[in-house]
């Protein structure tokens, strides 16, 4: 039976996640949970799960907690702020710990979970993209699995099994293409929030979501699947695939090309990142080719989708950009979901934020050059976007 801690637990991939351990207890069981603010459904999971140690980042909510769960016998360890989820993630004797906390509010606790001898059930794409310079040494360092738990880079992981060294030619991520994939790039003037929180394949958390809609997800995939399979930026291409039946595919030197398919279900790749190497039998449905239908394919369209450009320059420049651009990225899509920028802002406020980064771009980042960054370019944006709705208010 593996022990395994889950951060993010009352979100998308931590709730996909207590479902596996709920339906193997044979295989898997609890040690710790960690989440935001939802005390509720945290709670519950509490009870069910019945972790050792338990942490909620909202320290106002912590009294709670304590109250909502004061019937239990015996009661877990309870932590509360970013340090509660950092002893979340380094506590006890958990084999592998899942991240699913989004943002770059996941990479301190992944760090920790990693000197602590932990396997990385690795959801949270944003540790790689900002934290890729100092965690990828951590990982050989500690010795420690780092393996991918969200759907693309699974695929492409679950095609490498057997191939040597050397025999990896490209990588190909497959997108939805999001909310606006039949939109004609005129429309996009029109979005509102409602219509950039609303996937037509998968389901996700609000900010993911809007990531899709504007393909930073994709192009933050791109940086990511380089640090994992090292990779230069011009062997990772992107293809618009909007049934999300294959995951991801793999060209191997001789062109042979490996595809991983099934059906839009973040639990496979959650799963066979917690069992590999390991194969374990699901009651899930099973993929059918006919039902599935035609699969097509096409070119994503660069106007259409800035963002996917701006993170392949930023994967480009390395060092601390791409921290910088993650951060830019998160508080952009903020402000649009507070409805303080357009959605066409966006790309706006990120191109400006990393053009004044390019001066101080840090080639050999440690950790608190990239926290660093990170808080600079959130800040960086407000005041780009600031700028944006002046220029706006001038053309009007």
């Amino acid at each position: 039976m593996k022990a395994i801690t889950l951060l993010g637990s009352t979100g998308s991939i931590g709730t996909q996640t207590l479902d596996i351990v709920a339906h193997h207890p044979d295989k898997f069981k609890i040690v710790g949970l960690a989440t935001g603010s939802n005390v509720t459904l945290l709670a519950q999971q509490v009870r069910q799960f019945r972790p050792e140690i338990v942490a909620i980042c909202d320290q106002k909510k912590l009294w709670e907690l304590r109250e909502a769960i004061a019937d239990l016998d015996p009661q877990p360890i309870i932590e509360a702020g970013e340090s509660g989820i950092v002893e979340v993630a380094r506590y006890g004797d958990s084999e592998a710990v899942v991240t699913g906390i989004v943002g770059c509010a996941g990479l301190l606790p992944t760090i920790a979970a990693i000197q602590a001898g932990k396997d990385i059930a690795l959801a949270n794409k944003e540790t790689l993209i900002a934290g890729g310079p100092v965690v990828n040494p951590m990982i050989e360092k500690y010795g420690v699995k780092l393996l991918p738990a969200d759907s693309e880079h699974s695929a492409i992981f679950q095609c490498l099994q057997g191939v040597l060294a050397g025999g990896l030619r490209r990588i190909i991520l497959t997108a939805s293409g999001g909310a606006f994939r039949d939109w004609p790039v005129e429309r996009l003037t029109e979005v509102t929030v409602a219509d950039a929180t609303t996937h037509p394949n998968w389901s996700m958390g609000r900010k993911i979501t809007v990531d899709s809609a504007t393909m930073m997800n994709k192009g933050l995939e791109v940086i990511e699947a380089h640090f994992l399979f090292g990779l230069d930026y011009d062997q990772i291409d992107i293809v618009i695939h909007p049934q999300s039946i294959i995951h991801s595919l793999i060209e191997l030197q001789d062109t042979s090309v490996l595809a991983q398919l099934g059906w839009p279900d973040m639990r496979l790749p959650l799963l066979y990142a917690l069992s590999w190497p390991e194969r374990i039998y699901t009651d899930w449905e099973q993929l059918d080719l006919v039902k599935a239908g035609n699969l097509t394919f096409k070119a994503p369209d660069n106007q259409k989708y800035p963002c996917m450009q701006l993170a392949y320059a930023a994967g480009r420049s390395g060092g601390s950009m791409p921290a910088v651009l993650n951060a830019a990225n998160e508080q952009a899509v903020a402000l649009f979901l507070d409805e303080k920028i357009s959605f066409l802002d966006i790309p706006k406020v990120i191109e400006m934020v990393c053009a004044r980064h390019e001066q101080d771009n840090c080639q050999n980042p440690s950790l608190d050059d990239i926290l660093a960054a990170d808080l600079w370019a959130r800040q960086a944006v407000i005041e780009a976007s600031s700028r944006v709705h002046q220029k706006t208010a001038i053309a009007l």
